[in-house]
């Protein structure tokens, strides 16, 4: 048992029922250890995480972490947003529904300890998948030392900026963005660093 997560459990007010049963299941894999990670419990195969207990104000959830190369014959898995590319969740907003789906949480957790056995690994979107707005591409090319600075980012810091800037629906709004993190993108720092 982990520490971190057993005080997680401890202190859970609404969801703690589900999340008891949620554990109990999850600990039914012994190939499985009990970490502590993103402040909720995660399950881990050999140092990676393979599925975490979370819980939100409408439901509470398992995240299986490489749940889009799970099987999903129950049609239950759920990709949070349309960004997530490797993660999905199974929700619950009572125990009842834990309790008749036990069997196939059961099996989904078998599966990802497989597939994690496996060495499978989701492939990522790229830098290059992602657009770049009219407006930061200006920016880029009439900035040659934020041209720099932001290519040298990590593929993810990118990935990060480009995302939050074409989510702006508005040119100004991208503008402002851009200004906003310029910066920052010159400090060599992600969108959240």
């Amino acid at each position: 048992m982990n520490e971190q997560a057993e005080r997680f459990f401890e202190k859970a007010e609404k969801w703690s029922e589900e999340f008891l049963m949620l554990r109990e299941i999850i600990r039914e894999n012994k190939s499985l250890e009990e970490d502590y990670k993103w402040m909720h419990p995660c399950y881990t195969f050999e140092g990676k995480n393979v599925v975490l207990i979370h819980g939100f104000k409408e439901y509470c959830a398992l995240l299986f972490h490489k749940g889009a190369l799970m099987k999903d014959p129950a049609g239950i898995l759920i990709q949070q947003t349309e960004n997530v590319q490797s993660a999905r969740q199974v929700r619950f907003t009572n125990i009842e529904q834990i309790i008749i789906l036990k069997p196939t949480i059961i099996a989904y957790i078998n599966e990802a300890v497989e597939i994690e056995k496996s060495g499978k690994k989701v492939v990522m979107r790229k830098v290059t998948d992602y657009p770049i707005p009219e407006q930061f591409q200006r920016a880029l090319t009439e900035d040659e030392a934020l041209d720099k600075a932001f290519h040298s980012l990590t593929p993810g810091r990118q990935k990060g900026y480009l995302f939050y800037f074409n989510q702006a629906k508005q040119s100004k709004t991208r503008e402002a963005r851009i200004e906003k993190y310029y910066q920052h993108i010159l400090d060599g720092k992600g969108i959240d660093d």
